[in-house]
């Protein structure tokens, strides 16, 4: 494939890939969003409702 080099150790096992960002800048954009996403996989989640609330109680106090 075009664009994408491996690197490979003293046996030949690949250790590192090379991504030509010109030609797959949006696959290197979704390779880095779900190596975020695993990071924080053990993050605190919030539930929409409280962030809606947390907004709409932020928004208010903007134009108050």
């Amino acid at each position: 494939m075009g664009g994408i080099r491996f690197v490979v150790d003293e046996k030949g096992r690949q250790t590192a890939v090379i991504i030509d960002l010109k030609t797959h800048g949006s696959l290197w954009e979704d390779i880095y969003d779900a190596f975020k996403a695993h990071q924080r996989a053990h993050e605190p989640r919030e539930s929409l409702a409280s962030v809606k609330k947390a907004l709409s109680h932020k928004a208010h106090r903007v134009h108050a």
